[in-house]
């Protein structure tokens, strides 16, 4: 849903996951239309406002379907930012870093995909990279949030690569 949001960096308008779901294993996803990407850097403001199950806000990357594809995340509740795969509905973290992610602030989430090397950013500095070969294909590309993640997204970013 898009919201005003006076303290949005890029004007008074977001995105907004508004829904209080506590179902742990909910994934909204909001898909860009008409882009599709393999090798890609993807970049996402984001401010994690509320949440009892999860305070997440993350970005999609190579979207076969809603059980196929990339997700890096970033997480208020847990101080963490994760990198994972859902396979056939299930998701898997293969790389990740215990980092301060501060709730109510803006921040900027970074993914770089290109091949199989993965590289993933919070404000600016580089916290891991690791590598993977699941989905090779290009791919939607989105932002993700989780359960009850009350999480508010603006200046969503796409370069492609190559």
């Amino acid at each position: 849903m898009v919201l005003e949001d006076a303290s949005a960096p890029a004007g008074p308008k977001v995105l907004a996951e508004t829904s209080r779901d506590r179902t742990d294993n909910r994934f909204p996803l909001a898909m860009l239309n008409g882009v599709s990407a393999r090798d890609a850097a993807l970049s996402v403001r984001f401010r994690a406002i509320d949440g009892q199950v999860d305070q997440a806000a993350g970005l999609v990357l190579r979207y076969r379907d809603d059980r196929n594809y990339y997700v890096a995340r970033a997480n208020a509740l847990e101080n963490n930012v994760r990198l994972y795969r859902v396979v056939d509905g299930r998701r898997i973290q293969f790389a990740g870093i215990d980092v301060p992610v501060p709730r109510d602030r803006w921040q900027t989430l970074g993914l770089r995909a290109e091949g199989e090397r993965f590289e993933v950013w919070l404000d600016g500095r580089a916290l891991f990279s690791s590598t993977d070969w699941t989905f090779t294909n290009a791919g939607q590309v989105g932002v993700w949030t989780k359960a009850d993640s009350l999480t508010h997204f603006d200046s969503f970013e796409v370069e492609a690569l190559r």
